[in-house]
């Protein structure tokens, strides 16, 4: 049995995308009803430094993955009206590193480029584990989507959406990919 332990090891962790999630919230309907839904990550790596301040985050999300469950929205939403997923397939976290914020919670400042836009995004780590060689972290963050230029459908589809990123990592030796 193992156990967690509160300080990862400084390392290159590469992110295990079948167990790790991106999901979301957003309002529809002139805000009247809430929208859940997912994105798969494609992959990425965690780069944990000595300090924490550091740290380097890498990910990527594949941006036809995203699905509500409503079969016509999502066509929609994939479509050229919104994410063009076929011209912007990808979706693309990078933070340089990281902070402690006055309340005591690690933030990841960096940019996320969705739709070909880059714009700067702050997650804040809500959650994190070390068991072993591996990371699981939590982080959540709000996403304008007309800064990312995806600005059709204004009141059908709300303008924010809030992101969790739940993330699993295992440590990879130096020089693994």
């Amino acid at each position: 049995m193992t156990t967690a332990t509160p300080t990862p090891t400084p390392g290159r962790y590469v992110i295990d995308a079948p167990r790790s999630e991106i999901t979301f919230t957003t309002k529809h309907m002139f805000g009247l009803g809430t929208v859940r839904g997912s994105f798969q990550l494609r992959g990425g790596t965690v780069s944990l430094a000595e300090p924490l301040t550091a740290s380097r985050v890498d990910a990527v999300a594949d941006a036809a993955s995203f699905a509500t469950g409503n079969k016509n929205r999502d066509r929609q939403v994939l479509s050229k009206t919104l994410l063009d997923t076929d011209a912007y397939p990808d979706i693309v976290f990078t933070a340089s590193g990281a902070e402690l914020d006055e309340a005591g919670a690690w933030a990841l400042p960096g940019v996320l480029t969705a739709h070909g836009v880059r714009v700067p995004v702050t997650f804040t780590v809500a959650r994190a584990e070390v068991e072993g060689d591996e990371i699981a972290v939590e982080a959540t963050a709000t996403v304008d989507r007309y800064a990312h230029g995806v600005t059709k459908v204004k009141g059908m589809a709300a303008r924010y959406l809030e992101l969790t990123a739940t993330v699993r990592a295992r440590r990879a030796d130096d020089g693994a990919a």
